[in-house]
């Protein structure tokens, strides 16, 4: 039997990965997400790690130090995140 590790964390099967989290700046509350969809200020993500999962609203991102309103496959953004997040947590967008 195939076990489904995404629905044990409570990830549904409408959220769709949206990217994973390369980085965290603990001082700063800031993750950098590797996206590998697209994202827009707005937007409502799951945040999913071995012992750690939360939700939040987008409310800004920057990429080489520049705020952004969109993100696309490909690109590598910083955002405030609302908890601590660790390298590999799965990024998911909320529908």
């Amino acid at each position: 039997m195939k076990y489904d590790n995404n629905r044990s964390q409570g990830v549904r099967k409408m959220d769709k990965k949206i990217g994973k989290v390369t980085h965290y700046y603990n001082k700063i509350g800031v993750a950098v997400i590797q996206v590998t969809g697209s994202l827009k200020i707005g937007d409502k993500i799951k945040i999913v790690g071995h012992d750690n999962e939360f939700s939040q609203e987008i409310t800004s991102m920057q990429t080489e130090h520049q705020q952004i309103q969109k993100a696309k496959k490909g690109d590598d953004i910083g955002m405030k995140v609302d908890r601590p997040v660790k390298e590999n947590d799965q990024v998911y967008l909320v529908k």
